[in-house]
C-alpha cells in the first residue's frame, strides 16, 4: 500500500489525525513551556540630584499654571511694593468671584512690625461686616488664647488666606485658594515675619504644601521656604479657634501649642 492509498484508507475509516510511527499517550501530563526570562540588565542610573542650594517648587506654582486668574494674581501681587499697595491691589482685583459677593475686603489687623504673623483661613459673617479678621466668636476665643500667654493684637499681625467671605460661609474652592494664595505669599514677603503661625488645615496646606492632617502637623515648628524670602520662615501650625469651639476636647492640644509659642518667643527675646 502506497502512501496515498494509506491516507485514503485513514480518511475512509474516519481518522481525523495522522497516524504516527509511535503511539501518543494523550493522558500524559505535558510540560508547560517556561517563559523566557530576559537576561539581567544593569539598573538605570539614579536621577541626578538637584543642586544643594536649589529649593523645591512651592505647591502654589502648579496651581498658577492651571488657573489663569491665579497667574494674573501673582503678577498683580508681585507689583505691590508695600502692604498699602497690596491692599489696594486686592481691592481692585477682579479675578476672584468672591469679591463680588462679599461686603468688605478683610485684609489684616494688628502690628506688622511685630515679627509675629498669624494666618487664618477666611472671614465669616461678622468679619465680612467689620472688614477685620477674627472679630466673631472664633476671634474672641483667639483673643482669650493670646491673652493667656501675654499676647494681644498689638504684638502680632493677623490676616487670612482668603480675604473675602465665601457665600454662606462655604469652603472656598481649590481655584479660589489658588487665586488668593499669591496675595498672601506677597503679604508674608512684605512683612518678613520672624515667626509664622498658621491657624487651621486650609492655611497650613496652602502655605506649607503639606497634605498631612493638621493634627499631625501641629505641635512643632518647621521651616518653610517662602518664594521671595532668602531664608525659610519658622512655621507653627495650630488648630483653628473655630474648630476648638466645635471640639472643646482639642483645647488641650491648643494649649500645648500656645505654651510652645510663648517659650519660643521668650527664647528669641533672650537672644
Amino acid at each position: 500500500m502506497d502512501e496515498f492509498a494509506a491516507l485514503r484508507w485513514q480518511i475512509e475509516i474516519g481518522a481525523d489525525e495522522a497516524i504516527a510511527e509511535a503511539p501518543v499517550d494523550r493522558l500524559a501530563r505535558r510540560e508547560t513551556p517556561r517563559a523566557v526570562v530576559p537576561a539581567a540588565t544593569s539598573p538605570p542610573p539614579p536621577p541626578a540630584r538637584p543642586p544643594r542650594d536649589a529649593r523645591p517648587e512651592h505647591p502654589a506654582a502648579s496651581a498658577l499654571r492651571t488657573v489663569p486668574a491665579a497667574r494674573r494674581a501673582e503678577e498683580v501681587a508681585a507689583a505691590a511694593a508695600t502692604r498699602e499697595a497690596l491692599r489696594a491691589a486686592l481691592a481692585a482685583f477682579d479675578g476672584c468671584a468672591l469679591a463680588a459677593t462679599a461686603t468688605n475686603l478683610v485684609f489684616s489687623d494688628g502690628n506688622p512690625e511685630s515679627g509675629l504673623m498669624f494666618v487664618g483661613e477666611g472671614p465669616g459673617a461678622e468679619e465680612d461686616r467689620a472688614g477685620l479678621p477674627f472679630v466673631g466668636p472664633s476671634g474672641k476665643l483667639l483673643d482669650r488664647m493670646l491673652a493667656s500667654i501675654g499676647l494681644d493684637r498689638t504684638r502680632l499681625l493677623i490676616t487670612n488666606l482668603i480675604p473675602w467671605r465665601p457665600p454662606g460661609n462655604r469652603n472656598p474652592t481649590d481655584a479660589e485658594v489658588a487665586i488668593c494664595l499669591p496675595f498672601l505669599m506677597r503679604h508674608i514677603v512684605l512683612v518678613r515675619p520672624r515667626r509664622l503661625v498658621l491657624l487651621g488645615a486650609m492655611a497650613t496646606r496652602a502655605v506649607t504644601g503639606s497634605k498631612a492632617g493638621i493634627r499631625s502637623l501641629r505641635g512643632s515648628w518647621r521651616n518653610v521656604a517662602i518664594p521671595g524670602l532668602e531664608n525659610p520662615v519658622p512655621v507653627l501650625p495650630m488648630l483653628h479657634p473655630a474648630y476648638l469651639l466645635r471640639t472643646p476636647g482639642a483645647k488641650r492640644e491648643a494649649w500645648a501649642d500656645l505654651i510652645l509659642l510663648r517659650r519660643t518667643l521668650d527664647r528669641d527675646a533672650a537672644g
